[in-house]
């Protein structure tokens, strides 16, 4: 009898197999390489990217990592999210003793042993991670924030009985409506849109036999999406951020130096009560998230330096700076990069690692002088409310 994870689908005579996983089981790992040895086909898809791809094929490519380049192109938020994301899986493959999506690594495998075109058939995680962010409203945003913060002390087991029942269309279902309820964004942008995707890509795949390895929570959407005619470019596709966010941007700076300016011509010593007000909200706050992260003490200075100065330009965050004045005094080494897995387990472990301590400074910076923006620009409307009531 065929297990209940095996999924076979017809499309235009071109033979389809889906084997529905759960990333960190063993059983997994042995059904991949049992189906692929048994079905013999002419291409095998898998739930990667071309940056997931390579991080498994090139074990050593976290050490080549440039930190420093990272944080100019924007994409330390992106990296630190990736990080925590990374490590609930991990927990879970150290608790059953496999390796988290080794069920991948087995189709890689069975590709170069058997022959196959391997097709690597998801999206770009960072393209998936841009969509959610620019998708999400502002309380989705932190509630996704809030919910990655607490995997990283989240302790709870689960049997390997639990692991497998995961693969069950009722409980995905179920689970996966849950999640809309919760994350409506998340849920359209992370499964849905890449269910659409990841039809396509096996749909396309060469030859007329395909076995796709996937996480058992996309058989559903796949199934259903399978069949139609979707447009792959508009799933790549990064929505530009809105002319109104770029204007409010801008404005709220350009409005906040004209208060002051105003003040200044009507009661001096008021204008300078606002400018020492928007000084110490701004640069405090950047400073106390630079050393709340456990920043370099330069870092910590540099943070309240330059932000009284970011925080009126939109294009510019006091995080970039500090962070790359954190990664020039405690540069992470090779040995951070490894011990990346266990350190990632406590939250000391995550202040001591210089790689997530260099990400936490740009984080956490830029978190202080977004409120400090707020606080004190609060305090300046207050004053300029009082000088002319």
């Amino acid at each position: 009898m065929e297990s209940s994870n095996i999924t076979r689908l017809n499309v235009n005579g071109k033979e389809i197999i889906l084997i529905g996983t759960a990333h960190v089981s063993k059983n997994s790992v042995t059904e991949v390489r049992e189906t692929i040895e048994k079905e013999q086909p002419d291409s095998i898809c898998i739930e990667l990217d071309q940056q997931r791809y390579d991080s498994i094929e090139q074990k050593d490519a976290w050490s080549n990592t440039d930190i420093v380049q990272i944080i100019k192109s924007k994409r330390a938020g992106f990296m630190f999210v990736n990080i925590l994301l990374s490590n609930y899986q991990r927990k879970l493959a150290e608790q059953f003793g496999i390796e988290s999506g080794q069920e991948m690594m087995e189709g890689i495998a069975c590709a170069k042993e058997f022959g196959a075109e391997l097709v690597l058939a998801d999206r770009s995680i960072q393209v998936t991670f841009n969509r959610i962010w620019r998708g999400c409203s502002f309380w989705e945003k932190i509630k996704v924030i809030f919910s990655i913060a607490l995997s990283v002390v989240d302790d709870e087991e689960i049997t390997e009985e639990d692991l497998e029942n995961l693969k069950s269309e009722d409980m995905l279902t179920a689970a996966l409506s849950e999640m809309g309820s919760a994350f409506k964004g998340v849920k359209e942008y992370l499964v849905d849109e890449r269910d659409q995707y990841l039809s396509q890509k096996i749909k396309n795949a060469p030859g007329d036999k395909v076995v796709a390895v996937l996480g058992a929570a996309h058989i559903p959407g796949i199934k259903e999406a399978i069949n139609k005619d979707i447009d792959v470019s508009q799933l790549e596709f990064i929505p530009p951020k809105s002319k109104v966010g770029k204007v409010i941007g801008w404005m709220i700076p350009i409005m906040l130096i004209a208060i002051i300016v105003i003040t200044f011509i009507a009661n001096p010593g008021s204008g300078w009560e606002q400018a020492k007000s928007w000084i110490l909200w701004t640069g405090l706050l950047a400073g106390l998230g630079a050393f709340i992260a456990g920043g370099h003490i330069l870092s910590i200075l540099t943070a309240i330096a330059v932000a009284p100065i970011t925080t009126l330009h939109p294009l510019l965050a006091a995080g970039w700076f500090s962070g790359i004045v954190e990664a020039h005094y405690r540069k992470p080494k090779v040995e951070d990069f490894e011990s990346l897995p266990k350190d990632l387990g406590s939250f000391k472990g995550l202040w001591h690692n210089k790689v997530t301590k260099v990400l936490m400074v740009v984080v956490f910076t830029n978190l202080g002088s977004s409120l400090g923006t707020w606080l004190g620009g609060l305090n300046i409307i207050g004053i300029f409310i009082k000088t002319f009531s």
